[in-house]
Order: structure tokens, then C-alpha cells, then sequence
């Protein structure tokens, strides 16, 4: 399928999806929403496809916000509407049974932050910058900015930055812990492969266990213990559970066929 703003590539059975619009620093407006959503769906259901890359179009913006110029004359029942929508695709993403990494190629502000902490992890370039810069248009975060940045950083540093509406640099990133390794930028897609290379050897259910039970962590309602037991006792039935344990036994390399 042809999008108007965004661009698909696949290698290694690695889905790379690059939100196109560098003339607006890759910002969300409603057609981005509305085509991420649609690519994120045919990702799940691909047969194929074992896990996802976000990156943005250029050298200097991952998504540097939402388009603001969509924001005018918005009353509160559509601007309810429009973070409802947001939030729902990025939960989308971040529930994804295969692995979805942001490659953060640039400033990551506002809706751009939400959208990479919405990702299972994020890879940075060395130029990169995060922010929920939200305050300074007397806005929050609409598109869950201020659950996933308190849960991957605590409280307290996520207050400084929502409450300030700073930026970080990459490393500060890297030490907050909101992204797993800081790259140079003509390495930065390299790396995410490499990562995801790895990861698509591994079962297929198995991965998609963890993330389940990973997101769990602070969920109310069944509890993410509750969850890993019942996982692994519905994985070691499993084909690729049976398979895996062998190949260890006999000191191979398992060949996992996702059932």
C-alpha cells in the first residue's frame, strides 16, 4: 500500500516504517495517526514480518511533536477525542506481540516522545533530544506522555520534565534510562537491525510472552506474576518450547517455528 506520509522498506523480515514529512519535522498530524495505525495493523497480522523499526525521514527530527497547526478550534470534546485516538494507537504499538524499536534520529518532542516510549525500546542517535514540551502551549501530554515517561524514568524526573517542558540531551536520556544505547546517526538504523536480527532468532510465542508480561508491571487487575506463571505453562506445551529444550540437550541451534 502507498502512504502519503509515511514510507515502508522490509529486510530480514525487519519492518522499517519512516514517518515522512522532514519539511515539518516529521510532526503527527491526523493523516500520520491514521496511516501509522493502518501500517501498525498489517505489521501484526503480516505472516512474515517478526518485528518493526520507527524511525523518522532526515537527519534532524524523529518526530519533533504534533502539528500544532491542527490544535485551533478544538473544544474539549475533540481534543478528548483526538488524545483518545493517540493513545489507542500507541497502545496498539506498545502490546504488539512482535518487537518494535524507535530509532530516535533526532528531537523526539511531544507527541514524538510519546510515540517512542510507546516503542518496546528506543535506540538514540548521538544528536538526539527528548522532551514534553506540552506546558509551554498550556497542554499536557495527550497520547499517554505522562504514564510511560513516569514508569521508564520515576516520578521525579518525570515531573522536572513535564512540569519544566525541557529537553534532554541522548546521554542524559541514555542515564535516565529512556533509551537503551546512544549510536552514531549513520549507525543508528544499523544498530536497530542488529538488535532485531538477534531477537527474530529467538520463539516467536516466547517473545511475545514477554512483552505481555512485561507490560503488566503496573497494570491493575491480574498481575504480571499471575500472568508469567500462566505463560510459561502455555509456552513449555509448545512445539518451540519442546524444540528449544532438545536443541539445548543436544547442543544445536533451535529452529523455531512459532508454534
Amino acid at each position: 500500500m502507498n502512504y502519503q506520509t509515511i514510507l515502508t522498506s522490509v529486510e530480514d523480515a525487519v519492518l522499517t516504517i519512516t514517518i515522512n514529512r522532514p519539511d515539518k519535522l516529521n510532526a503527527l498530524n491526523q493523516m500520520v495517526l491514521t496511516e501509522l495505525a493502518l501500517v501498525i495493523d498489517d505489521f501484526i497480522a503480516h505472516p512474515v514480518l517478526r518485528s518493526a523499526i520507527i524511525t523518522g525521514s532526515g537527519e534532524k527530527a524523529f518526530i519533533a511533536g504534533a502539528d500544532i497547526s491542527e490544535f485551533s478550534g478544538l473544544d474539549a470534546a475533540t481534543g478528548t477525542g483526538l488524545a483518545q485516538k493517540g493513545q489507542q494507537l500507541f497502545a496498539r504499538i506498545e502490546n504488539a506481540p512482535k518487537p518494535v524499536i524507535a530509532a530516535v534520529n533526532g528531537f523526539a518532542l511531544g507527541g514524538g516522545c510519546e510515540l517512542a516510549m510507546a516503542c518496546h525500546f528506543r535506540i538514540a542517535s548521538e544528536n538526539a533530544k527528548f522532551g514534553q514540551p506540552e506546558v509551554n502551549l498550556g497542554l499536557l501530554p495527550g497520547y499517554g506522555g505522562t504514564q510511560r515517561l513516569t514508569r521508564l524514568i520515576g516520578k521525579g524526573r518525570a515531573l522536572e520534565l513535564l512540569l519544566a517542558g525541557t529537553m534532554i540531551d541522548a546521554v542524559t536520556a541514555f542515564n535516565y534510562g529512556l533509551v537503551n544505547r546512544v549510536v552514531p546517526q549513520a549507525g543508528l538504523l544499523a544498530e536497530a537491525r542488529s538488535v532485531l536480527t538477534v531477537i527474530n532468532t529467538k520463539a516467536p510465542l516466547a517473545v511475545a510472552a514477554c512483552i505481555e508480561a512485561a507490560n503488566l508491571t503496573d497494570a491493575p487487575g491480574k498481575t504480571g506474576y499471575e500472568k508469567e506463571a500462566e505463560s510459561f505453562g502455555q509456552l513449555i506445551a509448545t512445539d518451540d518450547a519442546r524444540e528449544g529444550i532438545a536443541a539445548f540437550m543436544e547442543k544445536r541451534k533451535a529452529e523455531f517455528r512459532g508454534s
